[in-house]
């Protein structure tokens, strides 16, 4: 794990946000320079373990949704063309942060995460065991777990800081929020993404269980799909031949971490345990595959 990067330090730019992954600088009053490091979160604590490669896979998966999401659908996104080697001219401090940086708009980020389900796992799961419903969405009686649900639902949550947990919450609440139009612009924007996505993943032996987008907004209030898009951070992968409802699937994602970390005596908060070397490289195999199958001869 020598060349995982854990936390960027760029000395020459203010640093802005440090996520549980991301690390935003300030470049100018129009550019953010944000860096995917090989930081792994889990039930929203940040491990002290790096998984090797997975910012630089990150980066590719995003790069790769973000620019098919604005050639088919036509929805704007954070990229710029602005070079690293602009932002960072020195060589030396260029090359740890080479394929896990992008210089990127300003933009103001929407404070909702737009969470789109196809399937009952998770946290859905739980809240239909226990209500019924996902979100304050009714769903029909006796689905199993990991079902498919009879549509794609908006189930959002809360955008919580490092260190918390994101929450679910209904539409109503996102309206109260951000306001009516733009809480259905999202939601509407967020369910044509996942669609447009499923279909795509299918064709390449992935079920997109669900994910998470989230989406900010320019000076003239212009809607943009911004931070990380459709990878095994944000969304379920699930290999399409080995599902079986029922039952929780194999998965391209970090699932795998999860289901190792409820196997420890850890009451999930902060700090979390160090990974086996095992874990790690296993972890990076999954999301490297995620990666090929998606992009390969895209």
């Amino acid at each position: 794990m020598s060349d995982a990067l854990l936390e960027s330090d760029l000395p020459d730019l203010e640093l802005v946000h440090r996520g549980k992954v991301r690390d935003l600088y300030a470049v100018d009053a129009d550019h953010w320079l944000m860096v995917t490091t090989d930081r792994l979160s889990a039930f929203d604590v940040v491990l002290p373990t790096p998984i090797p490669g997975k910012g630089r896979m990150l980066t590719a998966i995003t790069e790769f949704w973000m620019r098919k999401v604005e050639r088919e659908l036509d929805i704007p996104n954070q990229l710029t063309d602005v070079p690293l080697e602009q932002v960072i001219p020195d060589p030396a401090i260029r090359a740890p942060l080479e394929g896990r940086s992008l210089v990127i708009r300003r933009l103001e980020a929407l404070p909702v995460e737009a969470v789109v389900r196809g399937y009952l796992i998770g946290s859905g799961w739980k809240d239909y065991q226990t209500s019924g419903m996902v979100c304050g969405i009714p769903l029909p009686a006796g689905l199993e777990l990991a079902s498919k649900l009879p549509e794609a639902i908006f189930t959002p949550s809360t955008k919580a800081a490092v260190g918390d947990h994101d929450a679910n919450i209904d539409f109503a609440t996102v309206v109260d929020t951000i306001g009516k139009e733009r809480a259905r612009q999202v939601r509407d924007a967020a369910l044509a993404i996942y669609a447009m996505a499923r279909d795509y993943a299918a064709e390449r032996g992935i079920i997109i269980a669900d994910t998470k987008f989230e989406f900010g907004v320019d000076a003239n209030g212009t809607l943009h799909l911004i931070d990380e898009v459709l990878t095994p951070d944000s969304s379920r992968f699930w290999p399409a031949d080995q599902y079986v409802p029922g039952r929780s699937p194999e998965s391209f994602d970090k699932q795998y971490v999860r289901d190792y970390l409820e196997t420890l005596d850890w009451d999930k908060t902060a700090p979390g345990p160090e990974l086996p070397p095992d874990v790690a490289e296993q972890t990076a195999a999954r999301y490297h595959e995620a990666l090929e199958r998606l992009t390969r001869d895209a």
